[in-house]
């Protein structure tokens, strides 16, 4: 007889049934708890549905999983009664419950939280009685009703420009009592708001708010299953590669309460800096308050420690008197509290060995911690923290090199404001600097407007009052984000420090009108398209547009890609076609040139005007004399390379794309060409007619233009032989590597490197002098793919595109596959865009044949990649259990590549 499948685990001071590895199965944050409970942290008592409930939620629907799960969450609440010592639906005493998401990975804000579930009209008299305290009573009700009547009932705001509708009814009361703050209400102006609540309900949705303790307990259950799929966890999941099939837990926990009083408070915290890595805890926390409130940013927090208050009051424009009198720290208002909070994280930090990010509560002079995760961080805090703790022996070299992702270095290298100019910059509002960066924009202030603005390819600062999980994908787009409202651990600023976006959170000066599409700071307007400036590491906010100049990298980063030589076995390259570009790469610690495009150094200039007249020629006489002028082009060309790559290896394509690219297909171009040509307009139509083709990707191009135009080969091979003569005269060591295009057989190599061979010994005969280079090939064809083995008799080198050999074998084209492919993504046909992370299982699966057939015919035959795919993390692992010898990517992308290189090589 098989053993019934456990779904509900439960954690406390008597029991506990999770542990932190138990994650894939009780998610992150009910894993986590249960951990906390284990290393003796005080803890409210609760139980966890495990993901693989919502598995059968998604698949087989509501009902099925709640007769699954239901005698066991039954046995759950009663584990919690008796360990708090409550009766959950008893109206008077009761036992309130909390409701809350928790995937294996973080997705703060994307998934739904009830608080206070178990209050209807009699328990809120009873809490009332029991506490002696009617406004907390009332104040939990009706956060309470307006949390489910969101979340569970589903009311919102019609139309993005409304506000949510419990909120206006909230700032109705206020003006009416004539008071700023939410704190300010009484017991009788809570219990209206939730009169009013309870009415607004009724009237929009047609049913009314339930009162029965099980019933609300099972819908939250229901809400947070169905919040795995709602559009901001779809968004969250897509940009952070988390698959759809995790599903989410349910942590159903005892309620405690900041909002008793003075003597009570709740708070998120940092065991270190999540923007800079600084090693120093810090925080927010809010007095007589309940956990939303400080993330929701609709307060500004006071900060956790003396040291934080500090520095933000010095932001702030806040004196010190008045920063001691108003906004005192944790460390000042409850030094005991502190002391524990501070033990806590210490605890958590060491025991975890990575930076917590912490919930807790303050309940009447007591500490509970309520969420321990490994916090979100920037890419510069990412380096920081790895280096640190390596240094501070908490963690080993292979450790530090897994703590940070690939993808997130790029922060590191994004330009930031050149000092003159800012020197020169106009300050409007500061705010906190809630993320690290520099960012320039034209001002929009809704999310769907930012994606809709970023498509057109327009810069966007994305300005909101304060920002919800629902504005996530307009964040993804935005070069930056402002708010009006909010702390450093405030929505917009955890999430923009999760994704790496520029974020100023907490600017009191800035007064946004949504209707209106207006910004308005101390009497001036900023309407929507206006430019902006956000300068994300002090919370400045600059008025117009800012110059940047390129990033100053740090020691830390320096000390990680020198861990990443010490474990990689993968060399990195780069994708460069000037000096400029090279010189970027080898800073960045490139090993060579992987792919050299001599198409794009037709484009320039002058240079183009050679091109055409090639093209236009008559016959092969014609064509030598227009080539004759781009050798010396060319030659110059290739020894800047030579000069600045110093002895590493250079590897040149010789051209590639169709020679309908190099010419204009618009009416007014053609003319212009025309006269600079000499000829008439009806000769430039009818050659650009020559040269039109129905699928131009599969047509004249690549070796098939050397082997009709073997002279275009011809000089392009002089132009490298007689640059790396050049170079190599001036003591300067060259390595020069030729790659024949868009082979199909052996015999399309074979005829291109005749050609070459024959010009090397032509040019070495005039020179007397001799070049050591190799002679290859891209593989980009299925076919190519398929007789590697006979292509490896000849060619010395392979270098996979992987753009055209995923197009080639997919069966369809980059450029057109916008129109269908997102919906792939979305039905998950796909997993991943296979033009952004390679495609494993087929063409994967061409450049591990291909590599074996290549090394069965020649051992030593080099092989790497340069396609886009090669500055791609998941696609250099890849890469590097097929077997290849290098990757080559772009020069920003290089660092990126190393570490990904690195983690692949010691199973990261």
């Amino acid at each position: 007889m098989s053993t019934p499948v456990k779904y509900v685990y439960l954690f406390g001071s008597a029991r506990t049934e999770g542990a932190a590895a138990m994650k894939n199965l009780l998610g992150g944050k009910g894993a986590n708890l249960a951990e906390m409970c284990r290393l003796g942290i005080t803890v409210p008592s609760g139980f966890t549905i495990s993901t693989e409930a919502c598995t059968v939620f998604t698949e087989k629907g509501r009902d099925a999983a709640l007769a699954l799960i239901r005698d066991e969450v039954l046995q759950g609440v009663a584990f919690i009664e008796q360990e708090m010592g409550k009766r959950f639906g008893n109206s008077a005493d009761p036992l309130l419950l909390s409701v809350r998401s928790g995937a294996r990975a973080s997705m703060p804000g994307m998934m739904d939280t009830i608080l206070n579930l178990g209050l209807n009209d009699e328990a809120v008299e009873g809490l009332a009685r029991k506490t002696g305290n009617e406004r907390f009573a009332w104040d939990s009700y009706r956060r309470f009703v307006q949390m489910y009547g969101d979340v569970v009932m589903g009311l919102k705001p019609v139309k993005k420009e409304d506000h949510d509708p419990f909120e206006l009814v909230i700032e109705m009361v206020k003006d009416s009592r004539g008071v700023k703050l939410d704190t300010e209400l009484d017991a009788n102006d809570l219990k209206e708001l939730v009169a009013r609540f309870k009415a607004l309900i009724r009237a929009r949705l047609g049913r009314d708010f339930p009162t029965d303790p099980w019933e609300q307990l099972w819908g939250a259950v229901v809400a947070v299953f169905e919040s795995w799929n709602n559009d901001r966890a779809r968004v969250y999941r897509e940009l952070n590669d988390i698959p759809q099939s995790w599903g989410t837990a349910v942590n159903v926990q005892a309620m405690v309460f900041g909002n008793l009083g003075n003597s009570s408070a709740t708070g998120v915290a940092f065991s270190r800096d999540a923007g800079t890595g600084e090693d120093l805890f810090n925080g927010e926390f809010l007095v007589n308050a309940q956990g939303e409130d400080v993330v929701a940013g609709i307060r500004t927090p006071q900060q956790v420690s003396l040291v934080g208050s500090r520095r933000w009051a010095e932001l702030a424009l806040v004196s010190e008197e008045d920063r001691r009198a108003n906004y005192p720290s944790l460390e000042e208002l409850m030094p005991d509290i502190y002391q524990q909070l501070l033990q806590a994280e210490t605890t958590l930090e060491n025991h975890f060995k990575d930076m917590q990010d912490l919930e807790f509560t303050i309940q009447e002079g007591k500490l509970w911690m309520l969420q321990t995760r490994n916090g979100k961080r920037t890419g510069a805090a990412m380096v920081r923290i790895a280096i640190e703790m390596l240094g501070q022996g908490m963690i080993d070299e292979k450790t530090a090199l897994q703590r940070v992702t690939p993808d997130r270095l790029n922060e590191l290298l994004h330009p930031i404001f050149d000092p003159q100019a800012l020197r020169d910059a106009t300050v409007i509002a500061r705010g906190l600097p809630a993320s690290p960066g520099a960012a320039t924009g034209q001002i929009v202030f809704f999310a769907d407007e930012a994606e809709a603005w970023a498509k057109a390819g327009k810069d966007v600062i994305l300005v909101r009052q304060e920002t919800s999980p629902e504005d996530l994908r307009g964040m993804s787009v935005a070069r930056g984000i402002l708010t009006a409202r909010g702390g450093m651990t405030s929505h917009a600023a955890v999430v923009a420090r999760g994704m790496g976006k520029c974020c100023v959170s907490g600017a009191g000066a800035v007064h946004v009108d949504m209707a209106a599409r207006m910004m308005n700071i101390g009497g001036t307007s900023y309407a929507e398209g206006d430019w902006l400036s956000l300068n994300g590491s002090t919370g400045e906010v600059f008025a117009g547009r800012i110059a940047t100049k390129d990033a100053e990298l740090s020691g830390d980063f320096g000390a990680l890609m020198a861990l990443t030589d010490r474990y990689k076995r993968l060399e990195v390259r780069t994708n460069a076609d000037t000096p400029e570009d090279a010189r970027v790469a080898r800073s960045f610690g490139a090993t060579g040139i992987g792919l050299c495009r001599t198409e794009h150094m037709f484009f320039e200039g002058e240079r183009i005007n050679a091109m055409r007249e090639m093209i236009l020629a008559d016959d092969e006489a014609g064509r030598r004399k227009a080539l004759a002028q781009l050798l010396p082009i060319q030659r110059s060309d290739f020894e800047g390379l030579f000069r600045e790559m110093a002895g590493l290896p250079v590897t040149i394509r010789l051209l590639d794309p169709p020679l309908h690219e190099f010419v204009p297909h618009d009416e007014a171009g053609q003319q212009v060409m025309a006269r600079q040509m000499g000829v008439s307009l009806a000769k430039i139509r009818m050659r650009i007619d020559d040269l039109s083709e129905f699928n131009p990707m599969l047509g004249h191009r690549g070796c098939r233009l050397g082997i009709t135009y073997p002279e275009i080969t011809e000089m392009q091979a002089r132009a490298i032989f007689e640059a790396g003569l050049n170079v190599q005269a001036q003591g300067i060591e060259v390595k020069a590597e030729i790659m024949v295009p868009l082979v199909g057989t052996v015999r399309e190599f074979n005829a291109q490197a005749a050609v070459i061979r024959g010009t090397a010994a032509l040019v070495f005969a005039e020179r007397g002098a001799s070049l050591h280079y190799m002679l290859g090939t891209m593989i980009e064809t299925p076919r190519a793919a398929l007789v590697a083995d006979s292509i490896g008799t000849q060619a010395e080198f392979f270098s996979f595109g992987t753009n055209d050999l995923t197009q080639m074998t997919m069966g369809f084209s980059r450029d057109d596959a916008g129109k269908f492919l997102p919906d792939y993504l979305r039905q998950g046909i796909y997993e991943h865009d296979p033009f952004r992370s390679i495609d494993q299982k087929g063409v994967g699966l061409l450049v591990e044949m291909a590599v074996a057939k290549g090394r069965k015919v020649r051992p030593d035959i080099e092989v790497g990649v340069c396609g886009e795919h090669g500055g791609d993390p998941a696609s250099v692992a890849f890469f590097h259990r097929a077997g290849l010898d290098y990757v080559s990517c772009s020069p920003y992308r290089v660092p990126i590549a190393r570490l990904a290189a690195a983690q692949a090589a010691i199973g990261g």
